[in-house]
């Protein structure tokens, strides 16, 4: 009898956990990957997550990747629901992040507290990396043609493909500061954040959850959405370099 009940709750173990495909943002992996750990030890439902960059990731999902989660620009997320990929009446404000600069763990400390700054830095950099596809990294590109630098700049950029990129050419000296998301910038090794971008220079980059209008594990998708809200979720966030929503 024992067996038999064992072997029932088993099953009926099994019938409540989900596997669930998230896809979601370099922007806020170093945060996501911490607390979907923590969910999968709550719910023991299974989490696999994919992360790119937002531009590259929905680009998949607007030809026919399958997902239960989406993790994205606000933007992004927006667009996904209306072209019905995603569940409108789903979508979570989860984090917004603000771009900062990155240099070299322990290097030469230039001022960036206001547009000046930042300019002279920029012109003193004997090279600058961003990730020309991510959201930091095209808000970058206007920040410097604001700055009327565009021209000025482009003998010595080595622009990278992600943010990943971008911290290593910065610790390989391929580049001397780079651009990038604050909280993406502290997950890198062997570099530091320099400081944000000038308050009137600084642009936010909001990151949205929204589930699949065609997952099978809609309820599941929106608990992992639900959870990234939490009190402790937002800590965690705000811990990492990031504002919570």
């Amino acid at each position: 009898m024992r067996t038999l009940l064992f072997l029932l709750s088993m099953l009926s173990f099994s019938a409540a956990a989900d596997d669930l495909r998230v896809v979601a943002s370099n922007g806020v992996r170093a945060s996501l990957e911490e607390l979907a750990q923590a969910f999968i030890r709550e719910t023991k439902h299974n989490v696999h997550i994919v992360f790119g960059l937002a531009a590259t990731m929905k680009r998949n999902l607007e030809a026919g990747e399958e997902f239960d989660l989406a993790i994205l620009t606000e933007a992004g997320i927006a667009d996904l629901a209306k072209q019905g990929k995603v569940d409108a009446a789903s979508i979570t404000p989860i984090a917004r992040s603000g771009v900062g600069i990155a240099i070299r763990a322990g290097s030469i400390k230039y001022r960036i507290n206001t547009a000046d700054d930042l300019k002279r830095t920029l012109r003193l950099a004997r090279s600058v990396t961003w990730a020309k596809e991510g959201a930091s990294g095209v808000y970058f590109a206007s920040v410097v043609d604001k700055l009327g630098l565009t021209e000025e700049l482009k003998p010595k950029l080595n622009l990278a493909a992600s943010g990943v990129e971008v911290g290593q050419k910065i610790v390989a000296g391929e580049a001397e500061i780079g651009a990038l998301l604050i909280n993406e910038i502290m997950a890198l090794p062997g570099v530091e954040v320099l400081g944000p971008l000038p308050p009137e220079l600084q642009s936010w980059t909001v990151f949205h959850a929204g589930v699949s209008a065609g997952s099978k594990n809609a309820a599941a998708a929106k608990a992992l959405a639900g959870y990234l809200t939490r009190p402790a979720s937002k800590a965690l966030f705000k811990a990492k370099g990031q504002d919570p929503e």
